[in-house]
């Protein structure tokens, strides 16, 4: 049995019964929360996909891999499917698998840049119509891959939401200057492009092309609009995610990169960067 077969043994064992103690905490944890909102999860599946492999001393060889994971979710009469995976590595000794665990996501450390969002271009000749189908057609393909017409970055989130925005047709302003506008161009891109916090503000900040409308409440965000979240609640905004589907309450399920998840409850309660303090903001795109 080669590496990627004992890997699609170990994680079939470990989640078909879905007993507790055999589910890893972040699984578990998400499991416990659809059930507190009342959805039943009759079964968890997970696959890997292996994309780096070295052998290491006393016959030991490493693997990292992606572990794919499924949630069948049952809301009322609704089903669907939560999507979400994350970077392993396993361990085998003389062909066997004898260890696993999840690699941790780093962070983007550096401070936010500053942007400036103000233009002196024409209003009204860089006003749009946002296509959400399109955008959310993007986030659909692109959830778990990675476009080769951009770049992919460590921290991928807002580069993600923003590919989406512009498949949805937003336009893009300010090249060549990074500090500027919202743009992606011959492998260079604006600070807003890529950056949760700059992102953050450039959609409050922005009076033509592609802009943001704040709302109050997440029920009030459609298909194609924007969370944009800061964990700490410091003030520093750190991922962003886009609105693909509502569930049979009128909440948002969201797509996101870095730890790429598809059809994710808005709230990121079960993420390892929440935290009581969190906050967020609910962004209407489009005119």
């Amino acid at each position: 049995m080669n590496h990627t077969e004992q890997l699609q043994k170990y994680w079939f064992d470990q989640l078909d019964s879905l007993r507790e103690e055999n589910l890893p905490n972040w699984i578990s944890n998400k499991k416990n929360l659809h059930e507190k909102r009342g959805n039943k999860v009759p079964r968890i599946t997970g696959t890997g996909k292996v994309y780096r492999s070295y052998e290491t001393v006393d016959k030991e060889t490493k693997v990292s891999y992606q572990l794919k994971v499924t949630f069948f979710i049952k809301e009322g009469d609704l089903f669907y499917h939560e999507e979400e995976e994350r970077t392993h590595e396993a361990l085998f000794y003389k062909g066997t698998l004898v260890e696993d665990k999840e690699l941790e996501v780093q962070g983007d450390n550096e401070d936010p840049p500053k942007i400036n969002t103000v233009e002196k271009e024409d209003v009204r000749s860089a006003r749009f119509e946002y296509d959400r189908r399109a955008a959310v057609q993007y986030a659909e393909r692109w959830w778990n891959d990675y476009n080769p017409d951009y770049r992919k970055f460590d921290v991928d989130c807002t580069n993600y939401i923003s590919q989406c925005l512009h498949a949805g047709g937003a336009p893009m302003r300010g090249a060549p200057d990074r500090s500027n506008g919202w743009w992606f161009q011959n492998n260079n891109w604006s600070y807003s492009w890529a950056v949760a916090h700059s992102f953050r503000w450039y959609l409050s900040g922005s009076n033509q092309g592609l802009k943001g409308q704040e709302l109050e409440d997440p029920s009030e965000l459609l298909p194609g609009d924007v969370i944009c979240y800061d964990f700490e609640g410091d003030g520093r905004f750190d991922h962003t995610t886009i609105v693909v589907a509502k569930d049979t309450n009128g909440m948002p399920l969201v797509n996101a990169h870095t730890t790429n998840s598809r059809h994710r409850y808005w709230s990121y309660e079960d993420s390892t960067a929440y935290t009581d303090n969190i906050q967020y903001k609910f962004f209407r795109i489009g005119e």
